[in-house]
């Protein structure tokens, strides 16, 4: 069986971070690594503290671990500050460059709450280069670029930005966006810049956990099987489609939002 590493903070309620990549990973048939960067004490309707976990722990949970097993794809999702950053960035040194990596650049969790520390934000950006695919949605992609994203044409300016950057892809999620969820794939490849964009139906749901998680730690797995970049994201967006719908037609599960139904 492939194996994929996820790298993100922990949920105790399951519906993202850490415990719901692991449950994609499994979903779509890969086994799953975990290092934990922080714990939340949250539930499904609010994040009431983050903790990072201790850098210097980070550090050796992943060396420890990639001693002896190599995954074949790397998701990275919430860093919670910038010496928990520098850490990952130190222990993945020397990973072969073969492996795709996936990043997710949580910076705030749906209800506002900060999930990255400001300062963390160039250690961030100094990953990007080696990602085979950044996934930002927009509020997040305006934050990192500067950039107006209400548009269309401001959401092409944000990907080229962090294409500019060094990201190898980056695809910005539209479910932030007024109407139909059209994410936008951009690539820098042989053939230089190409922007794809993808349609999508709003799905009735009402407010859900964990949907951006889902979607990078999809492509992930459909990377980690060998998959191509595109077919990877396009078989994550509708991984993530039904798993929508089948929320959409479950009660949530506490009294705040509801989860993913795999």
């Amino acid at each position: 069986m492939k194996m994929a590493l996820t790298i993100a903070g922990s949920d105790p309620t399951g519906g993202a971070g850490l415990q719901l990549d692991l449950q994609v990973f499994r979903a779509l048939g890969v086994h799953g690594l975990g290092v934990p960067t922080a714990l939340t004490v949250q539930d499904t309707g609010r994040v009431h503290q983050v903790l990072p976990t201790f850098p210097s722990v980070v550090l050796d949970q992943l060396r420890v671990l990639l001693r002896d097993l190599t995954p074949a794809a790397v998701k990275i999702g919430m860093l919670a500050s910038d010496d928990v950053a520098r850490n990952v960035a130190l222990a993945l040194v020397g990973l072969d460059e073969a492996i795709p990596w996936v990043i997710d650049p949580v910076l705030a969790s749906s209800d506002g709450t900060p999930l990255l520390e400001r300062r963390a934000w160039p250690m961030l950006h100094s990953l990007f280069p080696r990602a085979a695919l950044v996934t930002p949605n927009r509020p997040e992609a305006a934050a990192l670029t500067g950039e107006d994203v209400s548009s269309d044409a401001g959401a092409e300016k944000a990907a080229a930005s962090l294409l500019a950057d060094g990201a190898r892809a980056v695809l910005v999620k539209g479910g932030h966006r007024e109407g139909a969820p059209r994410d936008l794939l951009a690539l820098r490849d042989d053939q230089g810049e190409r922007m794809r964009w993808l349609e999508g139906d709003r799905v009735a749901a009402g407010e859900t956990h964990g949907t951006g998680c889902a979607l990078s730690s999809a492509i992930a797995a459909g990377l980690a099987l060998g998959q191509p970049l595109e077919v990877a994201v396009d078989a994550g967006r509708a991984f993530v489609t039904e798993a929508l719908a089948r929320a959409a037609a479950s009660p949530p599960p506490g009294s705040g939002a509801r989860v993913l139904v795999f």
